[in-house]
């Protein structure tokens, strides 16, 4: 770290602590230099995750969408909102596990119906017909005889 003083970029930390109800930390400094001392603070760097949508507009993550999203494929379903909470957690989890800055909106689709599909089927073909926007009668039946069959 390049002390703010004399610029020499030889300094050493000589205490740390938390900050900010722990979501960063303070960190006293000495210049080996000029024996000044100062403080930074350090913070984890978050960077945005940014959806790609079907028409490739992009927009930044939003949670409260896939909770929607499930709420209404979930609606009058034997579902408690403990279990929509864990699996919109599930789905979250394996999104920023893929440490990507960009993701599509079709790949979070594709867990939240993988994880549906394990929770409730009715809910699983609801929000399978929105999500992959069934053009008739005959394309909401081949997935039915999918779920069926398995």
């Amino acid at each position: 770290m390049k002390c703010p003083f004399c610029g020499h970029d030889n300094t050493r930390v000589i205490d740390s602590r938390p900050a900010e109800e722990n979501n960063s930390i303070r960190r006293r400094r000495v210049c080996d230099e000029c024996d000044k001392r100062f403080t930074t603070y350090e913070k984890v760097e978050t960077i945005p995750l940014i959806i790609i949508k079907k028409d490739n507009n992009r927009e930044t993550y939003d949670r409260s969408k896939i909770e929607a999203g499930v709420l209404r494929a979930c609606h009058k379903r034997p579902i408690s909102a403990g279990q929509i909470e864990k699996l919109v957690d599930d789905v979250e989890t394996e999104v920023f596990k893929m440490e990507e800055k960009e993701i599509s909106s079709g790949v979070v689709g594709e867990y939240v119906m993988e994880k549906l599909k394990g929770l409730d089927m009715v809910a699983y073909v609801r929000f399978a017909s929105v999500y992959r926007e069934f053009k008739d009668i005959n394309t909401f039946m081949d997935e039915l005889k999918k779920v069926l069959d398995k």
